[in-house]
This record gives C-alpha cells, structure tokens and sequence, in this order.
C-alpha cells in the first residue's frame, strides 16, 4: 500500500479549481490522510456546490470548514473548529492555496487593487499560519525521535507562481503584466521565506509551490494543464519534500525556480 502522505491536512480555497482538486486526489488516494479540512468561504453557497457533493461522500474523512482568508474571525474560528476534530492530535499540513488575482496591466491597477489582492494572497496565509501554528508544532512533537522536516510530520506549503520569480520577470511580464498578482506571490514567497526560518526550530518544513499554468477559472481555457496533471504532479512533490527543500519555491514537477 502507498505510504499516507499525512494523517491530517487543511487545505484552502477548496471549493474550486486547484482546491478542489487537492481534496478530490487526496481523498481519493491509496492511502488517504485521516482527516481532510476543506477550507471556503461559503461552505453553503452554490460555488461550493461541488465540495459538499464530495464531503458527502466521504464523511468519515472530510470536514467542510468555514474560512475566509481575509477575515482574521474567521480563520481564528477555524482554528478552533480543527482543533476539537483533531481531538489532541496536531495538523500536519495546511496547504494555503486560497488566492485572488484581477486584471492587472499598471493602468488598470489603483490602491484599492493592490490592498485587495495582497490581503487575500499575503496577509490570510500569514494569520493562517500565526494561528495554526500551535497545531502543527504539536503534530512536529509527535514524532519526538524524528528530527528530518516532511509534510508527513509538519508543513506549510503556499501555493505561488511562476509569476512571482523577481529573476524570471522579464521573459514573462509582457505577456502577464498583472501588476498586483506578481507583487502580492513575491511578498508570499518572502512570508515563505521568513516561517521557514522562524518554524525551523520547531521542526516545520515551509516551502513555497507553482501548480503551473492550469485551466481553471483564475487561469483560463487556454492554460495547458489540467487541474488534474497539476494536482498529481504537485502530491508527488509534496509527498517527496524533506528539509532540503524547506525555504524554496518549486514547481509542479519539482524543478527548483528561483527567487
């Protein structure tokens, strides 16, 4: 049988796109985690239709979470709400997948676009992982003769973009100018950078992960991935992450891409 990639996991901005397709692989999985957190912001709204469609067919496993990334009640709540389903136990891994983009050309960008789109892609993953941290530093003390870092034991993975490559930004920028899109997944991949070093005592692998260019509603029709390849490439990464990798930004594939 497959090893289980982790007993227990969150995933946000699970009611569409990538995040649903995470949830689906995961708990579809040979081996499934235990615990499956499925984090949307309206658990009961028609674009999350297709999410209580597949926690009803697996209950035993996934728990529908109320989560709006941009809202510090909510994640607080959320918080509390996986901790009484974990029962004592820590979370493993939280995948921060939940994210926004707008038409970005620098004519079309003002304040408010920037502030929107960094508090949605920057500021929610910071307090997911301020408030969650407890949770996965009790996950890394359970494995208390294992001092390698891995998404089995303990980790944070934002999902960025290749976009947010400061050194790769002049071969793609005149095709996705998207001025407040590559400035909020920079920034996220400097808030990588920083839990890394912060949660490395506790024994917290955090690294930052590209899906690729994938058809969904935030990448279009003409993207050449499917959610599908997307995700399956990105489990195997995830799957086969250990400290080395801690602090970095890779793609789907696993290829290293730089800062």
């Amino acid at each position: 049988m497959a090893s289980r990639i982790c007993d227990s996991v969150l995933v946000t901005g699970s009611n569409r796109g990538i995040g649903l397709e995470l949830v689906r692989q995961l708990v579809d999985s040979p081996s499934p985690p235990v615990q499956i957190f499925a984090g949307c912001r309206d658990p009961n709204g028609q674009r999350s239709q297709d999410l209580q469609e597949l926690a009803q067919k697996h209950q035993d496993v996934i728990t529908v979470v109320q989560l709006d990334t941009t809202s510090p009640t909510s994640i607080t709540e959320a918080s509390k709400l996986v901790e009484a389903k974990l029962k004592g136990k820590g979370l493993n891994l939280i995948i921060n997948n939940a994210g926004v983009n707008i038409p970005g050309s620098l004519a079309e960008t003002g304040k408010q676009e920037m502030v929107d789109v960094y508090t949605a892609n920057v500021v929610g993953p910071m307090l997911i992982a301020k408030d969650f941290h407890p949770l996965l530093c009790k996950a890394a003390a359970q494995f208390p003769l294992q001092t390698s870092m891995s998404c089995s034991r303990s980790a944070i993975i934002n999902v960025s973009t290749l976009l947010s490559s400061i050194t790769r930004c002049p071969e793609n920028f005149s095709v996705s100018p998207m001025y407040p899109y590559r400035v909020s997944k920079a920034a996220l991949n400097m808030l990588t950078r920083c839990l890394a070093e912060d949660f490395k005592k506790d024994g917290i692998l955090v690294m930052s992960l590209h899906p690729g260019w994938v058809q969904t509603e935030m990448g279009g029709p003409k993207a050449p991935l499917t959610t599908a390849e997307s995700i399956s490439g990105m489990i195997k990464v995830i799957t086969s992450l250990t400290e080395k990798e801690s602090a970095t930004l890779l793609d789907w594939e696993g290829k290293k891409i730089p800062w």
